[in-house]
């Protein structure tokens, strides 16, 4: 396989001059997004909207340069994101898109819709073969998200406390994973319920095919029974009161794995194209309700037709800049019993572990790790 092209800026810009979206405008002109056919298309743009708290997410403006672009090619461009896995303000869709609206993306501000991917509950997805896939089978991805004629990864490369970083495959693999499709990859144990938050609603039991929830009359509660379980996810967001939950206790190398799977489950067939930023290099994901100093400097964005290659360019370039003073990084770079991995990510996070991500989605046939950098001024 050849090498691929992956197109770089920077983030500086001169006085009077023209600002940062303009600068991405032009460099995923020269990286080729034109060569796509949009016209009269569905294009979905896929990126994280912050969780409330969390203010190192990408800012609006940025969608809106990607959203322009599109729009000038004849597309009918839509942001999107699908719901959590876990309680917080992204679990269902209106509560998603009340915290997108409160961290500034609205149709307005972003100059097109925002549809959550799985719909209401998390539970709008629609199963998707992964060709060559050998930790998952069927990926269950938010439906709107395969609806769509021409896929779009808008990405905020940063830290993470389990994959290392958060970049391109995670964006899509992760990102566009249903409830149970999210549910599916991190964990390899089955539902459980907690009774204190159970309100005997019996909604769940409606979504489970298997038997598997079963109804106390007297505690007027449901719990699991572990022997009929298969851990699909579908009864998580069946419940609206958070007493579902399944546990984050994957291997680190099968939830790489498995989200390098679900990533090509997302783009084979269509057109796609990928955009990372690297800005606001939080160590931990965007997730979270909170976010801590950045360990990296700004970098800048970075375009390819190729998500493997664009995800391999990100990280080399974060591992060749120095660390932050005063973050994470640096404070565990300085404690007596510091053991340098050459790797910032892992000195940051040294439970985390992002290589095998990589080379699963190469061997998958998601791209190469080769590549050539163009800078685009």
């Amino acid at each position: 396989m050849e090498k691929a092209k992956v197109y770089f800026t920077d983030f500086r810009t001169k006085a009077f001059g023209d600002g940062l979206p303009t600068k991405l405008k032009k460099m995923i002109k020269k990286a080729g997004i034109g060569q796509i056919d949009m016209k009269g298309r569905f294009v979905a743009i896929k990126l994280h909207f912050g969780e409330l708290g969390n203010i190192s997410y990408l800012r609006p403006n940025y969608a809106r340069a990607v959203v322009d672009v599109v729009k000038a090619q004849g597309g009918k461009p839509f942001l999107t994101d699908c719901n959590t896995m876990y309680p917080g303000s992204r679990k269902n869709a209106l509560e998603h898109l009340e915290c997108a609206w409160e961290n500034g993306f609205t149709p307005l501000t972003v100059g097109c819709p925002i549809l959550i991917g799985d719909g209401l509950r998390g539970t709008d997805d629609i199963v998707v073969p992964v060709a060559g896939g050998e930790y998952v089978r069927e990926a269950k991805i938010g439906h709107a998200v395969m609806d769509a004629d021409v896929f779009i990864s808008l990405t905020h490369f940063k830290g993470h406390e389990l994959t290392g970083f958060g970049g391109t495959l995670k964006n899509i693999g992760m990102g566009c994973g249903s409830r149970r499709g999210k549910a599916e990859q991190h964990s390899d144990s089955k539902a459980s319920i907690k009774e204190s938050l159970c309100k005997g609603c019996r909604a769940c039991l409606k979504e489970c095919a298997n038997n598997a929830l079963e109804f106390n009359k007297e505690t007027k509660k449901t719990h699991v029974n572990q022997d009929n379980c298969v851990g699909c996810g579908r009864c998580l967001g069946a419940c609206n009161f958070d007493a579902i939950s399944f546990g984050y206790d994957a291997a680190v190398a099968s939830l790489n794995c498995r989200m390098a799977e679900y990533a090509k489950a997302v783009l084979d067939g269509r057109p796609h194209f990928h955009i990372s930023l690297i800005v606001d290099v939080s160590p931990n994901c965007d997730c979270h309700g909170e976010n801590d100093a950045p360990i990296l400097p700004d970098i800048g964005m970075f375009a390819s037709f190729d998500p493997l290659a664009l995800d391999q360019a990100c990280a080399d370039a974060c591992l060749k800049a120095t660390p932050l003073p005063g973050s994470q990084l640096s404070d565990n770079m300085a404690k007596p019993d510091f053991v340098d991995h050459h790797d910032h990510f892992a000195n940051s996070r040294p439970e985390s572990e992002w290589r095998t991500c990589l080379a699963h989605a190469a061997k998958i046939g998601l791209g190469t790790r080769e590549y050539d950098v163009i800078v685009v001024k």
